[in-house]
């Protein structure tokens, strides 16, 4: 009967295969691509179209593709009876389907402006350099400015070229549309009516095994000798014309910062100099996937369950730590869902609560007048004032402010630092992935000389 159910959904489901890295062409065992078995299945999109060189290649991009498909099946649904399904992967991405968190067409920005985002005139802004491209975001969007640290010359260069594009501030058009009816501060309304959401989480421990395990069978599918044959036939020119960029496109894939140094390591070293940087390679990998899932999972909460709207589809979370179970803690309980949630009715599974949003601003501005240093965030303003700089700061300026010859008294108090911050609002960029990490400071305006830091 489960099987049944299960071939059933399968013969009219269509999946949208939501994971950046696997839009590009070739390269399936570092992406991971699902296999020509599993496509067999069932139709799967948005895989495989795009040249690996192609740094051009954004969320808008990608957005804009599924979108349409999306349109198209939606509109001959009845005949069809098709259900789209996201699957994912990178849950930017997914923010970008299911909520209206970028710049639309119908806001002054076409689809050709908003793919130049990331073309060459947006790489030649940010090799101006963060002060000097804030300097210029300033004088057309002080509220964006406001918003951006100086040198993030990424996100400035980007709202720059907003402005180009369509002759309206950034921020003006993000307020536009958060405030559309079912808008939050993080974005516009979602797009479709009734979408459900499906997380699939496990115990870590086990999940870090199972990660381990994926990383040996790829290496055991030729992900070395992949690596190798994508690096001889198109990044060794790059590596030439100082080029290589391990922040846009392709390259930002799991795997290629992780074998670089075994990929590009000299013929004169040893054998077993060669083994060790290989090794050094799969360690890494496993480091970084292991993290990137917790990154995943901490999105998840951050952006679904505690988004601060009532716009959020619900979440159903299905536990797959232990596999050999699947069909009865993942399969029936998501068919029965699924089947409910499409005749109007109540599933007995219930979604995970909602968890209260963080009451901490994560785009306040604070100055710290003692070290000179602009922090963005309350978590990041919290750790600095831990941080072992700025207890150097203050021990510093408690010495200075002794008076000369007066005994020191230990049980002195230290003064206050002078702090100031700016509450901006709520406003939020949006639209970036990888925010800031929490108890990690954010850059400043003019960062500790290392003669100026205490020594350990």
């Amino acid at each position: 009967m489960l099987e049944n159910r299960r071939d059933e959904l399968t013969a009219r489901t269509l999946e949208l295969w939501v994971a950046f890295v696997s839009v590009y062409k070739g390269l399936n065992i570092i992406t991971n691509k699902v296999t020509e078995e599993e496509q067999a299945q069932c139709p799967h999109h948005m895989i495989s179209f795009v040249d690996p060189l192609v740094s051009g290649h954004t969320v808008v991009d990608f957005r804009n593709k599924a979108l349409s498909l999306i349109s198209f099946l939606l509109q001959d649904l009845h005949r069809q009876k098709k259900l789209p399904i996201i699957v994912g992967g990178t849950n930017y991405y997914i923010e970008s389907i299911l909520w209206k968190i970028l710049i639309d067409s119908g806001q002054g920005i076409d689809t050709e402006s908003e793919r130049g985002l990331a073309s060459e005139s947006r790489e030649e802004l940010e090799k101006l350099g963060g002060p000097e491209l804030h300097r210029r975001l300033m004088e057309v969007d002080p509220d964006m400015a406001a918003l951006l640290h100086p040198h993030d010359a990424r996100k400035i260069a980007r709202s720059l070229q907003v402005y180009t594009k369509s002759g309206v501030p950034h921020s003006q058009l993000l307020q536009e549309q958060r405030g559309q009816d079912g808008g939050d501060c993080l974005g516009g309304p979602l797009r479709f009516r009734e979408p459900c959401i499906f997380w699939l989480h496990s115990n870590m421990d086990a999940l870090d095994e199972r990660l381990d395990k994926r990383v040996d069978e790829m290496l055991t599918l030729g992900l070395i000798d992949e690596l190798r044959d994508f690096h001889q036939r198109f990044n060794e020119k790059m590596i030439q014309d100082n080029s290589q960029d391990y922040q846009h496109g392709i390259f930002q894939s799991i795997g290629f910062k992780e074998f670089h140094e075994y990929l590009t390591a000299s013929k004169d070293i040893t054998q077993e100099e060669h083994e060790k940087l290989k090794i050094k390679g799969i360690e890494c990998l496993k480091q970084v996937t292991r993290r990137y899932v917790r990154k995943q999972n901490k999105w998840v909460r951050n952006r679904f369950l505690k988004r601060p709207a009532s716009n959020v589809p619900p979440v159903y979370g299905l536990d797959v730590t232990d596999v050999t179970n699947w069909e009865t803690t993942v399969l029936a309980p998501a068919l029965e869902i699924l089947e409910c949630l499409q005749k109007g009715e109540q599933p007995s599974v219930q979604p995970i609560r909602a968890e209260g949003a963080e009451t901490r601003n994560k785009r306040r501005h604070h100055m710290c007048e003692l070290c000179d240093k602009v922090i963005i965030g309350d978590l990041e303003w919290t750790a600095h004032q831990k941080s072992k700089n700025h207890l150097y700061q203050v021990r510093k300026r408690r010495k200075a402010e002794l008076v000369p010859d007066q005994p020191q008294d230990n049980n002195t108090t230290e003064p206050e630092p002078v702090y100031r911050e700016q509450d901006n609002g709520g406003l939020d960029p949006g639209g970036e992935p990888g925010g800031l990490n929490p108890g990690r400071e954010h850059g400043s305006l003019d960062p500790v000389r290392e003669s100026d830091r205490p020594r350990s």
